[in-house]
């Protein structure tokens, strides 16, 4: 179960670049002057076979500086760069809040408006209403037990299924036949399958595909020019970093990928400066009006939240930081910030175990140098 939901949700074993969780720090903790040479080093891939390459992007009022390190293809020997694209994973499900408040604010959607009222006969009877809200904070109470038709947890089914073409709903409708995990709104679990959900609603409410609505209100107006959202073409268009991952036969390319599945919870491509920009625009309020830009800000009243509506609250060397990690197979990333903007960073590691719970140490470096 464990793996399970480390899979689905693409992204919660990336938390460890954090020491401890939560809203309770302060945020004008002076930050430390950037060391280009220490950044530098920090990228430093010191664990032979863990990972191939390593993307971190820094910028802010208090200093700026990009780097990479490894190698972006193993058959060519191309260096990483700092401008290579990759999957972020669950960070796209800051894009998919980022909209849907969007949305909320334009009076197409309702936060505390059922989904169901949006999405009508998804799902089962059984479960209760839950708000649009709920799903964007991970409170709706859906189940994230998905064995055996999807068995996430096993990589060798994994890579079987990579170029399988997914039907969103029915994906859906599978998980939910167990029957709601708890009463929406009474406690916070992680689970992909509230920004799958997301992703059907901005498709329904709007009439058009979720790439379309990321690119007119988001990639468009901010000049996100390296910023796609593919669903079965499972190619990264552009240069870009390849992801591999260890099996029994070695080391596997996996850099092609059917996205299908993860619309709206993990299929975007983009690079650091993108993805840098993006969360800069955000946090800014450059994106939300106000009303709504403090739903970013807000965990809700349950134990141990630590995700808002779209991002994650996380305590560093005595810093507030407001961000998200991210992962799909060959592929380890975050991005976090502080409110004021004083520091933004985007990582990317290609890492080579897609079930490895322990992120590499190359992550607690880039902590230590830019906290």
């Amino acid at each position: 179960m464990k793996s399970l939901k480390i899979v689905l949700a693409a992204g919660v074993a990336a938390a460890a670049i954090a020491t401890t969780a939560g809203p309770a720090a302060a945020a004008a903790t002076p930050l430390k002057p950037l060391d280009p040479a220490a950044l530098q080093q920090a990228l430093t891939i010191d664990q032979p076979g863990a990972a191939t390459a390593a993307l971190l992007r820094v910028s802010g009022t208090a200093g700026s500086w990009a780097g990479a390190s490894g190698v972006a293809d193993r058959r060519t020997g191309r260096l990483a760069c700092p401008d290579d694209r990759f999957r972020i994973g669950s960070v796209t499900k800051v894009f998919t809040s980022a909209v849907t408040l969007q949305l909320a604010a334009e009076g197409k959607i309702g936060l505390d408006k059922p989904v169901q009222s949006y999405l009508p006969g998804l799902l089962p009877a059984a479960f209760e209403p839950i708000s649009v809200g709920q799903l964007l904070n991970h409170t709706s109470g859906l189940p994230f037990e998905v064995k055996p038709d999807y068995d996430f947890a096993s990589t060798a089914w994994q890579l079987e299924h990579r170029y399988d073409v997914a039907d969103r709903e029915e994906f859906i409708r599978y998980v939910t036949r167990t029957g709601p995990m708890a009463k929406p709104g009474t406690a916070q679990q992680y689970n992909g399958a509230n920004y799958i959900l997301a992703g059907l609603l901005i498709e329904r409410v709007t009439g058009h595909s979720y790439a379309t609505e990321v690119e007119r209100r988001i990639s468009r107006p901010l000049g996100l020019h390296h910023t796609s959202s593919p669903v079965n073409d499972t190619r990264i268009r552009g240069h870009h970093t390849h992801g591999y991952q260890i099996t029994d036969n070695g080391l596997v390319d996996v850099t092609r990928w059917n996205q299908s599945m993860f619309v709206g919870e993990g299929n975007i491509v983009s690079t650091t400066a993108d993805v840098d920009r993006f969360v800069t625009a955000l946090l800014s309020g450059r994106l939300l009006p106000a009303e709504y830009q403090a739903k970013l800000f807000e965990l809700p009243a349950v134990p141990g939240a630590k995700f808002s509506m779209g991002l994650m609250a996380y305590q560093i060397n005595g810093v507030l930081l407001w961000g998200k990690t991210g992962s799909r197979p060959g592929y380890t990333n975050g991005v976090f910030g502080t409110a004021d903007g004083q520091r933004v960073i985007t990582y990317s590691v290609n890492t080579t175990d897609m079930q490895s719970t322990t992120m590499p140490v190359i992550v607690q470096n880039i902590a230590k140098v830019t906290f």
